[in-house]
């Protein structure tokens, strides 16, 4: 099976803090993951790594053959061709593509389209082909977002916009597709539709990698969790094994138990009295 991601003892160092410490780490293709943690636990770091919005530092005793991070075998890429084959969807690229500068006041369509090209905004004049449109079609489709195609990013409901922003990290038919905390800001019913989109673009092939602290983003096709702590793998296995609440108390240094049914869990909160 081929890997997605590789992760060999790498380390990430901010404002003096190592906010990933040596992580090992592998994705196979294929191979639905959830990443869950804490805030500072290494989410965000681990994710421009993959992304290659970071580079790691060099380790002692590393193999010459295998670098740091690996991202579909390789350990060199031109960060726009990579897009192609990484979808991703942040909190930063919504703002970016919603809220922030003009952007707001291009058409859905637009800002989907934008896609191809790794940008925010309007497309290069010239370059945009009848399949590049036809894609665009197809992304909205997936996200029942087709309805919404000739209006302005910044007349959606937080909802509309994010499925219009997974849209976007679609349009490529990328081979994983990588989401930071997608239900952040969403009520109820939006968080509910968005989780059942994200599980039929899971099960239609392909790969998933969630990033979140939220374990009701967790999706039912997620076969496997990794839990994140302090820049570490505090523990990785199947969904079944992961998800308890004695790994999860672990993780958050709180008292959690877990509901849910139909593939789908919740997380309630207990006090300092249950520990």
């Amino acid at each position: 099976m081929s890997q997605i991601l590789e992760l060999f003892n790498a380390t990430v160092i901010k404002g003096g803090v190592r906010v990933l410490d040596n992580l090992t780490l592998s994705i196979a293709a294929g191979e639905h993951t959830a990443i869950i943690g804490p805030n500072g636990a290494g989410k965000s770091a681990l994710m421009q790594l993959l992304t290659h919005q970071d580079r790691p530092l060099a380790r002692d005793g590393r193999r010459e053959d295998v670098g740091p991070v690996r991202v579909f075998g390789h350990d060199r890429w031109n960060v726009f061709e990579l897009r192609t084959r990484i979808g991703v969807v942040s909190a930063d690229l919504h703002h970016r593509l919603v809220v922030g500068n003009s952007a707001g006041r291009i058409r859905v369509s637009d800002a989907v389209l934008s896609g191809h090209f790794g940008m925010h905004g309007l497309a290069p004049p010239g370059e945009v082909t009848s399949a590049m449109h036809d894609a665009v079609g197809s992304a909205l489709d997936r996200m029942e977002a087709a309805h919404l195609a000739r209006r302005h990013v910044d007349e959606l409901s937080t909802g509309e916009a994010r499925r219009v922003v997974i849209a976007r990290a679609l349009v490529t038919r990328p081979e994983a597709l990588v989401l930071d905390e997608p239900a952040t800001g969403l009520d109820l019913v939006a968080r509910h539709r968005l989780v059942q989109l994200v599980n039929r673009v899971a099960e239609a092939g392909t790969t998933l990698i969630l990033i979140t602290h939220e374990i009701e983003d967790i999706v039912p096709a997620i076969s496997r969790v990794v839990l994140l702590k302090q820049g570490r793998v505090l523990a990785a296995g199947a969904r079944a094994a992961m998800l308890t609440s004695a790994h999860l108390t672990r993780l958050f240094d709180w008292p959690i138990e877990l509901t849910g049914h139909n593939g789908q869990v919740s997380a309630v909160v207990g006090t300092r009295a249950d520990l």
